[in-house]
């Protein structure tokens, strides 16, 4: 009988390591990572990094800034931007609030949940 409590809990310390491994495996990435939309003039880009921060450009005008990735959502926090008027650009995505991944495209909301655009990953 002494010997089964000695291996119960040499066993729970043995599942908590292996535990332990196996989530150092996981990616370190999130969904949310990498470069999205098209890289030509006039159409806006937006980069995210693991740690939240991002840059971008809104097809005219640079942006930077740091958010946070809670869940499903990624939500953008304060940015820096410049103020530039380019004719014949929409710079929707200078007034992002949040975003969500839906498979290969990131879907930008602004405040209130209103829906402004989308970008592909790249």
């Amino acid at each position: 009988m002494r010997t089964v409590r000695v291996v119960r809990p040499a066993l729970a310390v043995a599942a908590a390591i292996m535990l332990a491994a196996l989530a150092g495996c996981s990616s370190s990435g999130s969904s949310f990572t990498g470069t999205w939309g098209q890289d030509s003039p006039g159409q806006p880009t937006l980069t995210i990094k693991d740690d939240g921060t991002f840059t971008g450009n809104d097809g005219c005008n640079d942006m930077s800034g740091k958010g946070t990735i809670s869940g499903d959502t990624f939500t953008f926090g304060p940015f820096a931007t410049t103020q530039q008027a380019c004719e014949g650009v929409h710079p929707w995505l200078n007034i992002a609030s949040t975003a969500k991944v839906d498979g290969n495209t990131l879907v930008v909301y602004k405040n209130g949940g209103g829906k402004i655009g989308t970008l592909d990953k790249q």
